[in-house]
């Protein structure tokens, strides 16, 4: 989970591009409450890299906190902005 100004500003495509660039599966959406929720599964430090990024953003984005929990690996093979 994703907190600020995180919609309207890029967030989910900026996401989807570095998830890929480091070879994740999972996707990014927008919550009605103006965050940003990401699942994402693949090799530990490029999970820890993709929190990184998380923690930063695109250039318009003011990430006031970021969250994690573990969930259950589906084994998709593919990275997608949902709604």
């Amino acid at each position: 989970m994703v907190r600020g100004r995180v919609q309207g500003v890029g967030y989910r495509a900026g996401c989807h591009r570095r998830a890929n660039e480091l070879g994740l599966s999972g996707w990014v959406r927008n919550l009605p409450d103006g965050s940003v929720e990401v699942e994402a599964e693949g090799a530990p430090q490029h999970l820890a890299e993709l929190v990184l990024w998380c923690e930063k953003g695109p250039l318009r984005a003011q990430v006031n906190g970021v969250g994690s929990t573990r969930v259950a690996v589906t084994g998709d093979d593919w990275f997608e902005i949902r709604g």
